[in-house]
């Protein structure tokens, strides 16, 4: 990890997130009644414990409502549900004024091009390897696993080891 790297991750107080692409691999799957299936990665939902653990504020900022999203918020402590926006710069900053957090004490992790204007406000930008080159070329990071696949929490790890809390103390605590 860069010194640069490790510089911006070490402020991180608030790590926000798109779902599709990013908490998932980004399939829709709807069935004939309407209802949603989603699938989730059940180490990116214990890295979100480990960061609201370690005092780390967690949200999704997203362009779709979903009660899957709801009911893993609820499973996983994330605070801040920010769904059916169709502008997230506006959301962020509409959250960050609403709890007076500075825009460079924020990540954001993104897959596509809804989430560039987010991630050039915020002071640590992530991009999942999957995503679209703009996203990719928006990030100060890409990770090395895949939206739905990790890629949060490869995030939280990255920002727990720059701010010192990534050790077995920590982590294996009962």
């Amino acid at each position: 990890m860069s010194d640069a790297l490790t510089e911006r991750a070490r402020h991180i107080g608030l790590l926000l997130m798109d779902c599709d692409g990013v908490l998932t691999e980004g399939f829709i799957h709807l069935l004939p009644d309407g209802t949603e299936l989603k699938s989730f990665n059940s180490q990116d939902g214990h890295g979100l414990k480990l960061a609201r653990r370690a005092g780390i504020r967690t949200g999704v900022i997203t362009g779709r409502r979903s009660p899957a999203l709801e009911q893993r918020a609820r499973e996983t402590g994330i605070e801040f549900l920010c769904q059916a926006t169709s502008d997230k710069a506006q959301a962020l900053t509409e959250l960050l004024t609403a709890q007076g957090i500075s825009p460079q004490a924020v990540a954001f992790i993104g897959d596509d091009l809804p989430d560039v204007p987010v991630m050039q406000q915020v002071g640590l930008a992530i991009a999942v390897a999957n995503a679209v080159p703009e996203v990719k070329q928006a990030a100060h990071y890409i990770t090395t696993r895949t939206g739905g696949r990790g890629a949060v929490r490869e995030a939280i790890e990255l920002i727990l080891k720059a701010q010192g809390k990534w050790n077995a103390e920590f982590l294996f605590l009962a």
